[in-house]
């Protein structure tokens, strides 16, 4: 499949599909620099965009044609540990997001964002996609589902395009799954012992360090990357939709 990365940081949604063997990416897009440095040491013939905003000003032209779209949008505007200022905070992206995938009408929409979206936010998405003709879903999965040693709980939504005769069924309204998601207890997704989903033990993070280039921007691109090993699951669950009778 052909897959656009949107808010692409380092690249962990294009990793975790590349493990699944469900997509190969043909776009790049995001603002820092220096994750489209490490985006380009990695996947050197794929180009990169550095703005959503001017992808979103032309579609047609400067995203190309795609199977899935992914999207780790800004957290800012919803993240409890900020101010929360929701649709009025210069970060929050989502509209342009949206007119790209009324552009491109990709089969699979996946995209990832933290806990507090649930409650600021997240309706907006679903509601949008609906309208679009997608059957949206939301999931609380945790970093600590794939046995990872901290919890990271973040928001996945996952989209299909039924906006054909024979699609699966309208989904469930935005109102239902955010309670419903709000409500449900959280369950882990551990999985097979295959390499890509072994962890190591986390070392200590010292607050003082000396030889380590560009520190702040490693732990920057951490911080804000998705975990790959959720992304392969996710990756894996749509190649079986894909290709099941």
């Amino acid at each position: 499949m052909r897959h656009v990365d949107l808010c692409s940081g380092i690249g962990g949604f294009a990793l975790g599909f590349e493990w699944a063997e469900l997509s190969s990416p043909v776009l790049f897009c995001d603002i820092e620099p220096w994750s489209r440095k490490i985006l380009r040491k990695h996947w050197p013939n794929v180009p990169i965009a550095d703005d959503v905003k001017e992808l979103a000003s032309d579609p047609e032209r400067l995203v190309p044609g795609c199977d899935i779209l992914t999207a780790g949008y800004p957290c800012q505007p919803f993240s409890l540990a900020g101010e929360r200022r929701g649709t009025e905070d210069d970060r929050h992206i989502w509209p342009y997001i949206l007119s790209i995938v009324k552009a491109k009408r990709p089969s699979w929409c996946v995209f990832e964002n933290v806990y507090g979206h649930v409650s600021m936010g997240l309706d907006e998405v679903l509601s949008d996609l609906e309208g679009e003709g997608y059957a949206a879903r939301p999931f609380i999965v945790p970093a600590c589902a794939t046995d990872a040693p901290h919890r990271r709980d973040r928001v996945w939504i996952i989209a299909r395009n039924v906006a054909n005769p024979n699609s699966i069924g309208q989904p469930r309204s935005a109102k239902e799954q955010i309670q419903r998601i709000s409500n449900k207890p959280r369950k882990s997704i551990r999985g097979s012992q295959d390499a890509p989903r072994r962890w190591p033990a986390e070392p200590a993070v010292g607050r003082v360090a000396n030889g380590i280039p560009r520190r702040v921007d490693r732990l920057r691109g951490l911080g804000n990357a998705i975990v790959p090993q959720i992304a392969m699951r996710i990756g894996e669950t749509i190649k079986q939709c894909e290709t099941r009778p």
